[in-house]
């Protein structure tokens, strides 16, 4: 079973969707966790990216950001990075991944949904690979 760590600046958005469109298409074959650099644990997921998710059947609303810690990036086998730059941590012997993503903080809806399908076709191209 690999781990997936998803990481993003606040973990409100990018992050969340891809941990949770990994553990959907993984089906308990592999783990995924999510953090952020600036994560604030007392925060929230993106409304518009709840909406998006419960489209498919995915609740987030109860997710909270989760700040990253080195313990978090140790436990993954592969870390995508998602625009946190140098704040993510390098740990010598992990496979790094970068996606390229906007922030769908303040995206239109129809954006954040396109925005999930194409989350929705790396995650399975990255569990098609572990």
């Amino acid at each position: 079973m690999a781990t997936a760590l998803f990481v993003c600046l606040h973990n409100a958005g990018r992050s969340q969707m891809s941990a949770a469109l990994f553990e959907r298409a993984a089906g308990g074959r592999h783990r995924a966790l999510s953090a952020g650099s600036e994560a604030d644990p007392e925060g929230h997921v993106h409304p518009q990216v709840v909406a998006v998710m419960r489209e498919l059947g995915i609740d987030l609303s109860g997710r909270r950001p989760q700040r990253l810690t080195p313990e978090l990036a140790a436990a993954a086998g592969v870390i995508v990075t998602m625009g946190c730059g140098d704040a993510c941590p390098f740990i010598p012997g992990k496979r790094y991944v970068d996606w390229d993503l906007p922030d769908p903080k303040d995206l239109p809806i129809d954006d954040v949904r396109a925005l999930r399908d194409d989350i929705a076709a790396r995650v399975a191209a990255l569990v098609d690979e572990l």
